[in-house]
C-alpha cells in the first residue's frame, strides 16, 4: 500500500477568493497572477507525510459561482475536512462566510474537520477584514481562523498539515472508541506571522 491515510478534502468560498491559487500552490508550488474562474469542480491529489504518516490527499476546488451550488453540493459527501476561504481585501465574501457554514452544516456528515482561511493577506494597504474580527467571528462557532497567501507562500502546507493531523486523530479515536462525535474542529493554532509554504 503506497499511503496510510486517504482522505478526501474540499476548498469552499466565494468566486475570486483564491481557492484555486491555494490549491495550486499547494500541489504543484506554483502561483498565477491571472484569474480564470473554476467551472463546477477541479481536483488535484498530493501526497504529504505527517508525523511518520504517508498521507494521500484528494483536494476538490469548487465553483463559488451560485449557478454551480447544485452541481457542487453532492461534493460536500464524504468529505473529511473542509476549508472554506474569503479574501481579507473583500467584506463580501467575509460575510458570506456564514452562508458557506449553512452548506456545510446542511451537506457535508458530522465528522468533517472544518477551518477557516482568510487569504491574500499579503495585500496588507487593501485590507479591510481586521485579523481579530474575523478569529472573533469564528471562535462564536468554535471553528479556527488561519491567513494565508498563496502569493507569497504563507502559511500553504501548515493548514493542509494540520488539517490532515486533525483528521488521523479523528479516524484514530473512533477506531479505538468505535463510536461517532460530533463535528471535529481543529483546536490548534499557526502563528499569523510565520512565513511558510
Amino acid at each position: 500500500m503506497e499511503y496510510d491515510y486517504l482522505f478526501k478534502l474540499i476548498i469552499i468560498g466565494d468566486s475570486s477568493v483564491g481557492k484555486s491559487s491555494i490549491l495550486f500552490r499547494f500541489a504543484d508550488g506554483d502561483f498565477t497572477e491571472s484569474f480564470i474562474s473554476t467551472i463546477g469542480i477541479d481536483f488535484k491529489i498530493k501526497t504529504i507525510n505527517v508525523d511518520n504518516k504517508i498521507i494521500k490527499l484528494q483536494i476538490w476546488d469548487t465553483a463559488g459561482q451560485e449557478r454551480f451550488r447544485t452541481i457542487t453540493s453532492s461534493y460536500y459527501r464524504g468529505a473529511n475536512g473542509i476549508m472554506v476561504v474569503y479574501d481579507v481585501t473583500n467584506m463580501e465574501s467575509f460575510t458570506n462566510v456564514n452562508k458557506w457554514l449553512g452548506e456545510i452544516e446542511k451537506y457535508a456528515i458530522n465528522e468533517a474537520v472544518v477551518l477557516i482561511i482568510g487569504n491574500k493577506c499579503d495585500l496588507k494597504s487593501n485590507r479591510v477584514v481586521d485579523y481579530e474580527e474575523a478569529e472573533e467571528f469564528a471562535n462564536q462557532f468554535n471553528i479556527p481562523y488561519i491567513e494565508t497567501s498563496a502569493k507569497d507562500c504563507m502559511n500553504i502546507t501548515s493548514i493542509f498539515t494540520l488539517m490532515s493531523r486533525e483528521i488521523i486523530k479523528y479516524v484514530d479515536d473512533n477506531i479505538n472508541n468505535q463510536k461517532i462525535n460530533k463535528p471535529t474542529i481543529i483546536n490548534k493554532k499557526i502563528d499569523k506571522n510565520k512565513c511558510e509554504c
